[in-house]
């Protein structure tokens, strides 16, 4: 065999070593690929070891939406394809479709996978508002239903747009397609922790600063940073209130007195009031001795008028001190809801008591005796406590005794 025999010889087996080399390329097998050129829509690729080139479309490079496609490649680039179809009939000259895109989007899978079964939380980017509820982007399109997104109701959620979410995988399923997330299991989640931590550091006695969330026909719902407390209507005011919202409107910022907390049930029970100076609070400055006050007329008794002077602060005018004509009953000249003038004859804070007088400011007439002749010898003073006819009776029948 001559020289030049042994070296085509060689070269038939290199050849042959060569073609033999080349492994077939199925769809769906996962290959490598050298970027070989760039194109407008689309790059073109060599398949390696299978001797053959490929197209990988724009659309099949990424996962996200493509504006440039050399940001995403350029010539020498080794990427890991998917085979999609071969292009054409003559599948051993034939170029093949390929996508990176799906690789990508296998990984993003498996990994979102993980993240579900280790209860993990996202973030993504609100990519379009639709029908139903929000697009994300989590590597794959993912969707959160209206319902999933807060803990109230959201009218319009075009603000949501470029927004992004922490979000709650609830449903999976790779082979369709479907990831189903929630924002809204997010928020419960931290509004509940945030809830046991405020609730663990309340003090009864304690008073605290909160914002009225709801109101209701029996009191007040007030956010005290994370779990919400009740103020009952009667701890609103120290003066009577029919309805929470006469007094308060939603938004309002207000100081409470933490009065019970109940950590089994989450409920805490607050008072505004006990916040609030009491009605009798300086009342010897707002009702001195000999000061006149306006009234109305709140109950009638046998022995007098009780008179509220103050928002929960009652005084009596006690029957001798509401004429100076004699009158068997209160009834003969006041009403309920009667408003009057008074004028101060003495007060007792530390029992709550004012004595008043409506006599004091009328004119007294010149015959101002009792015609009772039992008393007749004893005329009322002008200006007593308002307590004492029980005493000045007493006193009279006394002495009506040691006389006999």
């Amino acid at each position: 065999m001559t020289e030049f025999d042994e070296k085509q010889d060689l070269g038939n087996e290199t050849m042959e070593d060569a073609l033999s080399s080349f492994h077939e390329v199925k769809v769906g097998d996962i290959v490598k690929g050298e970027v070989l050129a760039i194109e407008d829509k689309q790059i073109i690729v060599g398949i390696e070891g299978a001797g053959v080139e490929g197209v990988v479309p724009a659309k099949e490079l990424s996962t996200l939406p493509v504006d440039d496609i050399n940001e995403l490649a350029k010539v020498g680039d080794v990427m890991e394809l998917v085979v999609i179809a071969p292009i054409g009939k003559d599948k051993e000259n034939g170029n093949y479709l390929l996508s990176k895109r799906r690789i990508d989007a296998k990984k993003v899978w498996e990994q979102i996978e993980e993240d579900f079964k280790a209860g993990k939380i996202l973030e993504a980017p609100v990519t379009n508002i639709v029908k139903g509820g929000l697009v994300v982007d989590v590597g794959v399109r993912g969707f959160v239903p209206a319902s999933m997104v807060e803990d109230h109701f959201i009218e319009d959620f075009s603000d949501y747009k470029g927004q992004t979410l922490t979000l709650k995988i609830v449903e999976i399923e790779p082979s369709e397609n479907r990831l189903i997330l929630s924002h809204r299991a997010v928020v419960e989640a931290e509004k509940e922790e945030k809830k046991h931590e405020v609730l663990a550091n309340l003090e009864v006695g304690a008073t605290v600063e909160g914002t009225v969330a709801r109101l209701t026909d029996f009191g007040a719902f007030v956010d005290l940073g994370g779990i919400d407390g009740l103020v009952h209507v009667s701890e609103i005011a120290h003066n009577h209130v029919d309805k929470p919202s006469d007094v308060l409107s939603v938004g309002d910022k207000v100081n409470v007195k933490i009065l019970a907390i109940n950590p089994d049930e989450e409920r805490v029970s607050l008072s505004i009031k006990d916040t609030l100076p009491g009605p009798w609070s300086d009342i010897e400055d707002k009702a001195a001795a000999g000061s006149v006050l306006d009234g109305v007329v709140k109950r009638l008794t046998s022995f007098g008028a009780f008179v509220e002077v103050f928002p929960g602060v009652e005084g009596l005018v006690h029957i001798s001190q509401i004429s100076h004509k004699h009158i068997a009953t209160p009834h003969e000249v006041l009403h309920e809801g009667d408003e009057i003038q008074v004028k101060v004859l003495e007060v007792n804070p530390n029992e709550h008591r004012i004595a008043l007088s409506i006599k004091a400011l009328e004119e007294k007439p010149e015959d101002s005796k009792v015609e009772d002749p039992e008393v007749e010898s004893y005329e009322l003073p002008e200006e007593n406590t308002g307590f004492t006819m029980g005493d000045i009776l007493g006193e009279a029948l006394k002495n009506q005794d040691s006389e006999d």
